[in-house]
């Protein structure tokens, strides 16, 4: 019989509008300064592994310093996810009608489309997780235990690209001893191969965390610690996930966890998916779940979700028919106000700050403004202000003072600029002018700029002349 055509158009038309929203959109504050890091290139970074430095510079090649360079990448590994997720399916629930609904669904969701548009960490970090789903889905199909060192290669991959990779590779181990048809693979060399494949793979950027005392490893597991128990943040986490996936998409993914069982090629799904949501799970108790951590298993999610599709009385069948529709319509509506901004929210409108609508005004005056005050340069005291000023002014010359860990391959500024004058540009709320007035004898303030945007002011930054070194402050040209 052959193949309707309407889910390869379908899933065209969401790559198509996801590639004209990479274009059209600005770049967030953290995709600006992932940029920063491709401009130095290293085996890794403050905040995480090296892949989506590795990922931008191999858009930027291409296109240039540019938006559309920047997320390039992007663009291709949304492609490849979609491959790896439909064939990931049909492997494991041998339909094909479900393996088109699970990519669909995929697709649809607000957190694939926000984290494969976006130039973060989670970018390659989905790709890897489909990638080792894949391989595994392949190892259970065909029994060939060469497939484990695929899975070796993708599990190494992904925790080059952000550390929550190692939940799938815990998770692959709670399968091989729940599941008795998997379990004998422990009696073989195969699995323990393909781990140390993975570690070879990922040695680079442990080499690189032991040479700067596994900053980053303190960084992201310092996280684990919290404060007393509650349910204000597990009640935020699940309606995060509730949004991300949209609500009949979640329904179904739970739905579908909640079918598999032991003997089933489903049930390496919900192994995977075990350690993870567990552990999110618990630190929600004490602590914010921010809403991306989770992005990694939408692959997995997707595939449960349209395992659990179905036409029987009750609320899967009304779940089925209207989970697409709902989705595609919560995903047209955000983009029409990202776009758009119709909704005039102000102050209180969270895409607005996230993509710095309005900053770039005040970006292309820094360059006048710096001549107006005398100053060699314009110094920053947080990462943000600094990505943008950066990819929005290449020539104008960035300082930033303080956190200098983030940029440790960046140039030091020569001690004959820090000694002239310099204009200080700082977002109000996180003002410290006080900072720099332990390095500099007059610290000066000059004006205020707001940035506005519909529905009125959404934040302001403040522009101080500081002059007078009178001790080097820590810095960096990044």
């Amino acid at each position: 019989m052959k193949e309707r055509p309407w889910p390869l158009i379908v899933l065209g038309a969401l790559l198509t509008i996801r590639a004209a929203m990479a274009m059209a959109l600005p770049l967030s504050a953290d995709e600006a300064y992932y940029w920063l890091w491709s401009l130095h290139l290293d085996f890794g970074y403050f905040d995480h592994p090296p892949a989506i430095a590795w990922a931008i510079k191999s858009g930027t090649l291409l296109f240039g310093d540019t938006t559309l360079g920047i997320r390039a990448m992007g663009l291709v590994l949304s492609v490849a996810s979609s491959w790896l997720v439909f064939e990931s399916a049909l492997a494991i629930l041998k339909d094909r009608s479900r393996a088109w609904a699970a990519v669909l669904l995929f697709n649809l969701t607000l957190m694939i489309n926000a984290e494969l548009l976006a130039a973060t960490p989670d970018q390659p970090s989905i790709a890897a997780a489909a990638l080792f789903l894949f391989c595994l889905a392949r190892l259970q199909q065909t029994g060939h235990g060469r497939w484990w060192l695929a899975v070796g290669a993708a599990g190494g991959l992904g925790m080059l690209c952000k550390y929550t990779a190692g939940f799938l590779g815990l998770g692959t181990l709670v399968w091989l001893i729940a599941e008795p048809k998997a379990r004998r693979w422990l009696a073989t060399p195969w699995p323990w191969a393909g781990g140390v494949l993975a570690v070879v793979i990922f040695l680079p950027n442990l080499l690189w965390q032991a040479a700067h005392q596994w900053e980053t490893f303190v960084f992201q597991f310092g996280r684990i610690a919290g404060h007393a128990l509650t349910a204000r943040y597990l009640i935020e986490f699940f309606g995060a996930q509730l949004g991300l996936a949209s609500p009949l998409i979640f329904a179904l993914g739970v739905a579908g966890l909640a079918r598999a069982r032991r003997g089933d090629d489903r049930f390496l799904l919900a192994m995977l998916m075990a350690p993870p949501i567990l552990y999110f799970l618990i630190h929600a108790l004490h602590d914010r779940v921010q809403g991306n951590w989770p992005c990694f298993l939408f692959p997995l999610f997707s595939i449960l979700a349209a395992d659990a599709m179905g036409e029987s009385p009750g609320w899967r069948k009304w779940s089925t028919r209207l989970a697409m529709p709902l989705a595609g319509a919560m995903l047209l509506l955000v983009y029409i106000q990202v776009l758009t901004g119709v909704l005039p929210l102000g102050k209180s409108d969270p895409l607005a700050h996230l993509l710095g609508r309005g900053f770039r005004p005040v970006a292309d005056s820094m360059p006048g403004a710096a001549r107006a005050a005398g100053a060699g340069a314009v110094v920053t005291t947080d990462y943000e202000t600094t990505a943008w000023l950066r990819f929005y002014e290449p020539g104008l010359k960035v300082i930033q003072a303080d956190e200098t860990y983030r940029y440790p391959n960046a140039p030091s500024p020569p001690s004959g600029l820090l000694s002239g004058p310099l204009l200080y540009v700082v977002e109000q709320k996180r003002d410290r002018h006080a900072f720099l007035a332990q390095y500099f004898n007059a610290v000066e303030p000059v004006t205020v700029l707001q940035v506005s945007g519909k529905g009125g002011e959404l934040s302001r930054y403040a522009l101080y002349v500081v002059s007078g070194s009178k001790a080097l402050v820590p810095s960096k040209m990044p």
